[in-house]
């Protein structure tokens, strides 16, 4: 063993010392957090892994610096045969890829490769963040300092693995007909004769030197994802995005009432702050930030990482911490303030587009459950929001009494639950389909069309309560329970095979939330429901009463993003209307919130320019002569929309069940 491999083993193995005491140390960290089961389903997870981690799925979605970043990530997982030859050579300075035989001009030829794919991505990734400056590349604290020194080291490792490809040709010359695999390195070799152990040594010593580096300074840098992308999308939620609650029983000690800091955020959601790539992705798609609100998905989850690097040290080493750190608190004006947290619409367009698969909207709600549950601390509107829910059963102040009037002077005769007890469907109206004067017809058109199909059906009418979604959301989760129990005893009363809904927030909430609760149902949209029997020709289409409209459809956050329903409307809007279907900009899973989501229906915009109205302008950028909806909400803040741009007289706002009864025979 010669002198150089004595070296190389020190450092190597203090290098790797020090890189477990940082993972430990995180570990230890993450270990604060409240528990989280995210190890279930394997099957599922490793296909995850493989699609979005290695396959780089997600990160497409923007192409030009998706294939960037992708060639870089794909460039390095070909190069690591060159790093396991050189870091083999430090403890055996014999070995040689070369000794596999012709093998291995497969691994030299994509070493080359590879390589200078890698280099013209890096040089890229500066001029792109040095000229062309993207916006969201800047802002939250976005330094460029990190990034250039990542990128510099990633062309050092790079340019020293040519170097050494080129030296090796004339080191080890038993192996030169193998290496002239390495089309370009092998053209190199004319630069090193002479002085070629030199220079051997000169770049075999700084590929070693930067990647012990680089794997030292991961854990100080945003690009720590490097280690800990790939886990965290094999942690993320599998099956529908729900929020991750747990039952609240005040007889139990230590009950679980919000996120006010990092102890009491679960483990996972500290560990998206080690997993953020700080690219941008989730703010530049996000509703709130890009009309003027304080909100950036972004940095929640930088503040999450920062926090968590203030005070978990000092809670994993015991003792009493020092006040000026105690009393800052993630949820206070030095990280996460009040109004970024109500600004979100819990769209989910943030957790689309996360290369990374980051829960954004999970952690917000959860310090929105402190500042309600535990400081009583939220916008004056919600107050009657709140009471309305715990006194009415619903977000309006009608009275439970009031729920079936919307069937009043309807040619049919709605059947209710009490009075059937045996039905095939129960319709869920919701609040909206009950209270809001508009969303009625939306209800009376989905009752009619199920009448003309002859299905066997009813509604709970004054036995239902609102499904618990808004109050849920908004940080009431006490709230939202008690009323999620109560309709669950409700429905437990009857036989019934599915629940139809017509609001997506229903749709989510009973279908995919209630199962905690004992309330296991199939539950189905009304677009799916309507489209069934359209096809099944129970509703017949009058091709006479066809129009030749022009209509553009929104795409609800909640019944897209959430629940993966985009074709179903669209399908009924083509077999109902002769003109054309025009897609706005930004539609199907690109699509914009309306800017009711998360509770923000009840509460007034005051900051920045109003969601609603930029969806509105998206859908008339169209010159639609009908804008459909498929969600109460949507209804309500594109009608509104319409009304401030005064587009009202030249553009409808409709549900596609209207356009399908007023189609029907």
């Amino acid at each position: 063993m010669h002198i150089q491999n004595i070296v190389f083993i020190v450092l190597f193995l203090a290098a790797l010392s020090l890189f477990t005491y940082n993972l430990l140390r995180i570990r230890t960290y993450l270990m604060l957090g409240r528990s989280e089961d995210r190890f279930s389903g394997v099957g599922t997870r490793i296909m995850k892994v493989l699609g979005i981690g290695i396959g780089q799925a997600k990160i497409f979605r923007d192409p030009v610096a998706g294939l960037m970043h992708a060639l870089i990530f794909w460039g390095f997982l070909v190069l690591i045969t060159a790093v396991l030859e050189a870091f083999i050579q430090g403890f055996y300075s014999p070995f040689s890829l070369g000794m596999l035989g012709p093998v291995s001009q497969v691994f030299f030829a994509s070493q080359d490769m590879f390589g200078l794919l890698v280099i013209l991505s890096v040089i890229y990734a500066l001029f792109r963040r040095y000229v062309l400056k993207p916006k969201r590349l800047t802002g939250d604290g976005n330094t460029n300092a990190d990034a250039t020194f990542i990128l510099c080291m990633i062309m050092g490792v790079m340019l020293t693995m040519y170097g050494v490809n080129a030296t090796k040709e004339l080191i080890h010359p038993e192996y030169a007909s193998y290496y002239k695999a390495h089309f370009i390195a092998s053209h190199l070799v004319f630069l090193f004769k002479g002085n070629e152990v030199t220079f051997y040594n000169i770049f075999w010593w700084g590929h070693i030197v930067i990647i012990l580096t680089f794997m030292n300074y991961l854990p100080y840098s945003k690009h720590f994802h490097i280690v800990t992308s790939l886990p965290n999308v094999y942690l993320s939620k599998i099956g529908p995005q729900t929020l991750d609650t747990e039952e609240i029983d005040f007889e139990k000690e230590n009950v679980f009432l919000g996120s006010g800091d990092i102890e009491q955020l679960t483990w996972k959601e500290m560990f998206d702050g080690y997993a953020c790539t700080e690219c941008g992705r989730c703010t530049s798609v996000c509703p709130a930030n890009l009309t003027g609100k304080p909100l950036s998905p972004r940095k929640i989850i930088m503040d999450i990482r920062e926090r968590t690097s203030e005070k978990a040290p000092l809670l994993v080493a015991g003792g009493e911490i020092p006040a000026e750190i105690e009393n800052k608190k993630l949820v206070s004006e030095h990280y996460i303030t009040d109004a970024e947290l109500w600004a979100c619409t819990s769209c989910m367009a943030c957790v689309q587009e996360c290369p990374v698969n980051i829960e954004h909207v999970n952690p917000i709600v959860d310090m929105r459950r402190f500042l309600v549950q535990s400081e009583s601390r939220f916008p004056e509107e919600l107050m009657t929001v709140f009471g309305n829910m715990e006194n009415n059963g619903a977000p309006w102040a009608y009275p439970q009494s009031d729920r079936l009037k919307w069937t009043e002077g309807m040619d049919i005769t709605v059947p209710v639950a009490a009075e059937k007890n045996d039905f095939d469907v129960l319709y869920w109206v919701g609040c909206a389909g009950s209270f809001d004067a508009r969303y009625q017809n939306v209800t009376r058109s989905v009752a009619t069309l199920l009448d003309k199909a002859k299905v066997n059906y009813a509604v709970l009418g004054t036995e239902e309560k609102c499904n618990g979604d808004s109050a849920r959301r908004l940080g009431n989760e006490f709230l939202a329970q008690m009323m999620i129990k109560e309709n669950v005893e409700t429905m437990k009363k009857y036989n019934f095979n599915k629940i139809l809904v017509s609001c997506p927030h229903c749709l989510q909430t009973i279908g995919n939330e209630y199962k905690e609760f004992g309330g296991d149902y199939e539950v189905v949209h009304h677009s799916e429901f309507i489209n069934g029997l359209v096809a099944e020709d129970k509703i017949e289409i009058d091709e006479s009463k066809k129009t030749d409209q022009k209509i553009t459809y929104h795409d609800s956050c909640y019944l897209g993003r959430y629940n993966d329903i985009y074709e179903e409307p669209r399908e009924l809007i083509k077999k109902t209307n002769n003109g054309e279907l025009a897609e706005m900009k930004r539609s199907k899973d690109r699509g914009l919130c309306c800017g009711a989501g998360g509770g923000r229906m009840w509460m007034e915009e005051k900051i920045g320019k109003k969601v609603n109205i930029e969806r509105t302008e998206d859908a008339l950028e169209t010159n639609p002569d009908v804008i459909s909806t498929a969600c109460p909400f949507c209804m309500t803040m594109l009608t509104d929309g319409v009304k401030e741009k005064g587009k009202a007289e030249e553009v409808k706002v409709k549900d596609f069940a209207e356009l399908v009864l007023e189609s029907s025979k």
